[in-house]
């Protein structure tokens, strides 16, 4: 059974009529008219990032979760639609075939700090976690970000159906591959670095920078999830010279053992300040501020952004 989202405000003059007429018993009831007509304030959050895609929203009695027919542009070449059917679930956007164990998938929105962290900041637990989670059984046994609305949207099904999106252009000067939905954010992001060059760091980067590699299609290490390189959504951004700086959490290993997340952030190489604040205003994360750190890493993530109130 759906219940369909008519008008809210009838809704709420007569559950304030019943309540007037009925008194605090009502609250239970009152309590499921808000959760049956009333979309989650993060769901709404999520749909606002996405201004081009259609979320139309009912509230699924059988599988009390938000059910979510969800449009989207097929290609920017043509006008087409395509429509896929999800449950909210809290934020992990599923189709109805994964809705009973829901509970392995971790959350689409989560943490994204606002400034970055010093590792040296890190409690005996967190170590202690992150340690476990650096082991490659860790890894593979890990269910992590429920892949498919971003499979849907990026027409991230195979690496066919995916390449008919990707397009060929330029970062900074550097070839690259890109979604051709992020391409209008990366060139704002191009744009706006360049008329920092005035700065002198910014400049040195844009100097010596050596590459920007964005789609690529494989899996993450020691699992079996595809990587947000294979969307094309994720851009990894490298110099000509590291001098000894790490750049990923994982090679750091080789020198740092199992001590590895606290790397210090001197021994951390990182594109400048401004640049990863441009980077972030048009919706793309850093994976520099994970505590897995990939320095070289942006990923377009406007939900998290907005989600984590991150303002530039």
């Amino acid at each position: 059974m759906r219940l369909s989202l008519f008008s809210k405000k009838t809704v709420l003059v007569v559950v304030s009529a019943f309540l007037l007429i009925t008194g605090a018993e009502a609250a239970v009831s009152f309590q499921t008219i808000r959760t049956h007509y009333f979309p989650p304030a993060d769901l709404k959050l999520f749909e606002s990032c996405y201004p081009d895609v259609i979320f139309d929203k009912s509230y699924d009695t059988e599988m009390h979760d938000w059910k979510l027919v969800v449009t989207a542009r097929e290609s920017e070449k043509n006008n087409k639609s395509k429509s896929a059917v999800f449950y909210w679930a809290d934020g992990r956007m599923l189709p109805k075939e994964e809705m009973k164990e829901k509970q392995i998938w971790w959350s689409l929105l989560y943490n994204y700090d606002k400034e970055l962290r010093d590792p040296e900041t890190y409690t005996e637990e967190e170590v202690a976690e992150l340690r476990v989670y650096g082991t490659k059984e860790s890894q593979m046994n890990t269910a992590g970000s429920p892949m498919f609305f971003f499979d849907f949207l990026y027409d991230a099904y195979s690496q066919k159906t995916i390449e008919r999106h990707i397009i060929k252009t330029t970062f900074l000067g550097k070839k690259t591959k890109i979604h051709e939905r992020i391409a209008p954010h990366l060139k704002r992001v191009e744009e706006r670095i360049l008329a920092k060059k005035g700065d002198a760091d910014v400049k040195s980067f844009i100097d010596t920078l050596t590459s920007a590699d964005a789609y690529f299609w494989r899996q993450i290490a020691n699992t079996t999830r595809k990587s947000f390189h294979s969307y094309g959504i994720a851009i990894d951004i490298l110099p000509k010279r590291l001098y000894g700086k790490q750049t990923y959490w994982q090679w750091a290993k080789a020198w740092y053992g199992d001590n590895w997340m606290k790397t210090p952030l001197s021994e951390r190489w990182m594109p400048p300040k401004i640049v990863r604040d441009i980077f972030e205003s048009e919706g793309f994360i850093w994976g520099g501020k994970w505590t897995v750190w990939d320095t070289m890493h942006f990923e377009y993530h406007p939900e998290l952004i907005k989600w984590n109130g991150i303002t530039h």
